[in-house]
């Protein structure tokens, strides 16, 4: 027995307010699909990409004025787990957008977006708890919306989406990922470390999800890959800068000759 969309579920889930809320939805929504509760390519009006729910914290601002602090300090080490965390929280719903805005896809591609959706929210819920034990809280410190406004700039087509989120904001992910898990493990906090170890591996995931549904998208529209992407990171003006986690990108789907031309960005 069908219960609705599951374009509108996973826009009533990016419509929640509070995380806690929106990591709830977000494992009702994929219980539902596997349950084969919902339906897809049907559903209600799609959401304004600037109508997603976020909480009144953290205050958000401009990148220049974030405070850099180094990992050396324990105040350093709270601002890059709350960053993490951030990230994690957008990264929630960006995928469920994924999912809520994109109707014209195989079943697979709502699939793999509500699991990848499900997996952030445990990253966030580890980092969370890891701030409460660390006598802070998600919404003490300010952060950005910049990985937000990807969504907003590719909310036309699940081919730019495909490119420019997974295959380079989170793919940029991968690349830092290692060395501040090793700054985490030489200041003694082995339990962020062990949290980044669990964030790399799922997001080699969820990076090979969007380079697969990249190269689906390319393939339908008779588009080479390599030379699209290209491309699309000339006509957003993005610019892949070294150093690449050449390992973590290739298990993800990246080939070599495209790592060796973005080693070279």
């Amino acid at each position: 027995m069908t219960i609705g969309s599951v374009h509108d579920v996973a826009g009533a889930a990016l419509a929640a307010i509070e995380v806690s809320a929106k990591v709830a939805a977000v494992r009702a929504a994929r219980a539902a699909w596997l349950d084969g509760q919902l339906t897809h390519g049907d559903g209600g009006e799609v959401l304004d990409p600037g109508a997603r729910g976020r909480p009144a914290r953290p205050r958000l601002v401009p990148p220049r004025e974030l405070r850099s602090r180094s990992l050396a300090g324990p105040e350093g080490r709270l601002a890059a787990i709350h960053a993490v965390a951030h990230i994690e929280a957008n990264a929630i719903d960006l995928a469920v957008d994924a999912v809520h805005r994109f109707r014209s896809m195989p079943p697979r591609f709502y699939d793999d977006w509500l699991r990848v959706a499900e997996e952030e929210c445990r990253h966030f819920e580890l980092l969370r708890c890891r701030l409460h034990d660390l006598g802070s809280a998600y919404g003490d410190l300010p952060a950005h919306g910049g990985l937000w406004d990807a969504c907003a700039s590719t909310a036309d087509d699940p081919l730019r989406r495909m490119a420019l989120v997974p295959r380079v904001l989170e793919a940029r992910g991968l690349d830092v990922n290692p060395a501040m898990r090793e700054r985490f493990a030489a200041g003694g906090d082995h339990d962020t470390a062990a949290i980044l170890d669990v964030i790399l591996r799922d997001e080699i995931g969820h990076v090979a999800v969007g380079d697969r549904w990249f190269k689906w998208l390319c393939a339908e529209r008779g588009l080479a890959p390599e030379v699209t992407f290209t491309r699309l990171l000339t006509d957003a003006e993005v610019v892949v800068r070294p150093p690449l986690n050449v390992e973590a990108r290739r298990a993800a789907g990246f080939g070599d000759d495209e790592l060796v031309a973005l080693a070279g960005g």
